[in-house]
This record gives C-alpha cells, structure tokens and sequence, in this order.
C-alpha cells in the first residue's frame, strides 16, 4: 500500500506543478527551456504512472473491502463512463459544443472516471487511487477557473457542431470496445462481470 500512496503523491504531484508550485515550473521553464521542460516532465510523468500502476497492483493483492458496493452501482459506473470517453474525445478534438461547455472536458473526463471507480469499487487501494484523482480534478478545475479569471488563459473557440458528432461517435466506440474486452485485457477485471 505503501508504494500505491507514493505513485499516487508522484503523479498527481507532477500534475500539480502549475497549481501548487508555478515559479518552481516557470524557473525550470527558463533555464531548460520550453522543450527541455516538456521533456523532462514527460519522462516524470510515464515514470510515475509506472509507479502508480505497478503500486496499485500490488496493493490490490493485500487490501480489503472499504466497502461492498450494491451491484447495480456497475451500471451506473458503466454509463458515467460513457459521459467520461465522449469528454475525453471532445478534449482531442477542435471544439464544439461539449468542449465550449464543459470548458475543459479532460478534466471533466477524469472526475467523472474517478466518481463512476469509486461508485463501483469498495476495495481500499481502489477508494484510495480513485479519490486522489477525483480530488486532482476538483483541484485542477478549481486552477483553471482562477486562471481562466485573472486572464492568464483563455477557453478555446468554438468551431463546429461536427466535432460534437464526431466525440460522441469516437466516444461510444472506445467506450463499447472498453467494456467488450479492453478493460478485461488491461486491468484484469470486465465491467460487465458482476
């Protein structure tokens, strides 16, 4: 569990920079440079998630129950994360109506994947890999409001409806492939086992 409450304070920390320590992220900006610092927090990120992720599945091994969700929670988990996958694609894409709405939809994504785990889950290591990115998102959202105010960044346009289609096609897909066999193939675990 140890290494699971590591991983989790690493990667989200990364993710934190900008909101908790800005003048540490614009003085390693300024002395590696715009790129040198992309680099080296790219490398601080997949080496984290590899953390994470190799924490969580040891932590799964050992932890109990927190809780013991009713069955019918999977289904609602399993629609919040078509809402998540529509969000996700709608962050890739030129903005329509999602993105100009929701403002930043990939961070609307990951608080609505964080809620849908935790409705679902009750095992101690997922509560607590869940909750922490629940609470990221809350955090970064919170940033990106006080930023978005103060004039330091500013929403992307909207462009076209068509985007809208296309997240929402893209999204059912990865979604449909997601609860069909990607989740069983990467986590372990099918969404649809209940």
């Amino acid at each position: 569990m140890a290494l699971l409450i590591v991983g989790i304070i690493l990667f989200l920390g990364v993710h934190l920079v900008r909101v908790v320590a800005p003048d540490l992220r614009r003085s390693m900006i300024a002395s590696l440079g715009e790129k040198g610092w992309r680099a080296g927090y790219s490398i601080a990120s997949i080496l984290t998630l590899i953390l994470l992720i190799y924490g969580f599945g040891q932590a799964r091994q050992v932890t109990g129950m927190l809780y013991n969700p009713p069955v019918w929670m999977a289904h609602i988990s399993i629609t919040l994360m078509l809402f998540a996958m529509i969000c996700l694609v709608a962050s890739l894409l030129p903005a329509g109506h999602i993105a100009t709405r929701t403002k930043h939809p990939m961070v609307l994504s990951v608080k609505i994947w964080a809620l849908a785990h935790l409705l679902a889950n009750g095992e101690t290591s997922s509560v607590l890999l869940f909750a922490a990115f629940l609470a990221w998102g809350v955090i970064v959202r919170i940033s990106l409001k006080r930023r978005e105010l103060a004039g330091e960044i500013t929403l992307r346009p909207f462009v076209s409806a068509k985007y809208d289609l296309y997240a929402a096609v893209i999204g059912i897909l990865v979604w449909a492939l997601i609860i069909w066999k990607l989740h069983e193939w990467l986590i372990g675990v099918s969404p649809l086992a209940m």
